[in-house]
């Protein structure tokens, strides 16, 4: 063992930032988490706070209003999974493009949304989708049709979220699978060809099995983080006209946690959060290794 760490000494110093990361940011905070099974009071701190065992994990389960949020941010979530395959869909259309310059530029393109920030990207939204002067409702009333005031709807809040996603990711994500295909053997392409496989049978049979390791653990971590919606992505787009289709845990916990100190109830979100997620990863992973062979672990 110790000859191992001195032949490769140089390796193991490299790693010891990120170490240091997950063990300062990652593992210590987790000694925080008990403060979901007592009264927490700032004044008093942890150790001195008293006990109170489950009592904010029924009062979550109990809460009429966290239960709907509960089920905006599972609703959100599987809409998520639905629209994963977008990035794999781009890539593989992209490879088919045989004019270089321009698979360069359409890739420079979708991926420019990838560095903009969420309060950025709503501000575009906003601007597309306005009722006065948004060019979506001036389409709709070039058809005769009302405007529609998308962002004021709970009706509409959902798929504006969803469509926002995909429009700021499906760029990165396509880089990810272009970068995966280039991996894939020519040689197998040449014999496809020789068995008499179309362009349409090649892609079955060759590309998407060539991928579906990568496409398999990316898929792994979205279901790892399956209620973690992400805060920005949605604070952006809330307001009171669409806040009870809007709202999910993670704007709800930034509210109640830090906006009304209730700390140890937003906690007991937070872990619920991640019991969620590793329950539905050792599922995924498994059933991974089952069908594809790969998984995270």
């Amino acid at each position: 063992m110790m000859d191992h760490i001195k032949k490769y000494k140089m390796l193991y110093i490299i790693t010891i930032p990120g170490m240091l990361y997950f063990l300062i940011f990652k593992y210590i905070p987790l000694l925080g988490s008990v403060i979901a099974f007592k009264d927490y009071n700032i004044f008093k701190g942890i150790v001195d706070s008293p006990w109170v065992g489950l009592k904010h994990f029924q009062a979550l389960f109990e809460n009429a209003d966290t239960m709907n949020i509960l089920k905006n941010t599972l609703l959100l979530s599987f809409y998520d999974i639905l629209v994963f395959p977008a990035p794999l869909i781009l890539a593989l259309l992209l490879n088919e493009l045989r004019l270089v310059a321009y698979k360069k530029f359409v890739q420079t393109i979708i991926y420019m949304p990838h560095f903009l920030s969420w309060v950025i990207i709503s501000g575009i939204f906003i601007g597309i989708l306005s009722p006065t002067t948004g060019i979506v409702n001036k389409l709709i009333e070039m058809l005769g049709n009302e405007p529609i005031y998308f962002l004021g709807s709970e009706t509409y809040i959902r798929p504006v979220l969803i469509i926002a996603h995909i429009w700021q990711s499906v760029g990165w994500g396509t880089i990810i699978y272009l970068a995966a295909l280039t991996t894939v053997n020519p040689e197998l392409y040449e014999a496809a060809r020789v068995d008499g496989a179309n362009r349409w049978k090649q892609t079955l049979h060759v590309t998407i099995p060539a991928i579906l390791p990568t496409f398999s653990v990316l898929f792994l971590l979205q279901i790892g983080n399956f209620l973690d919606f992400g805060f920005e992505r949605v604070f952006v787009f809330l307001n009171p006209l669409n806040l009870v289709n809007g709202e999910v845990l993670d704007t709800y916990i930034y509210k109640a946690g830090l906006q009304q100190s209730q700390y140890s109830f937003t906690t007991a979100i937070g872990i619920l959060k991640s019991i969620v997620g590793l329950f539905l990863l050792g599922i995924a992973n498994y059933l991974s290794k089952r069908l594809t062979g790969n998984g995270l672990f």
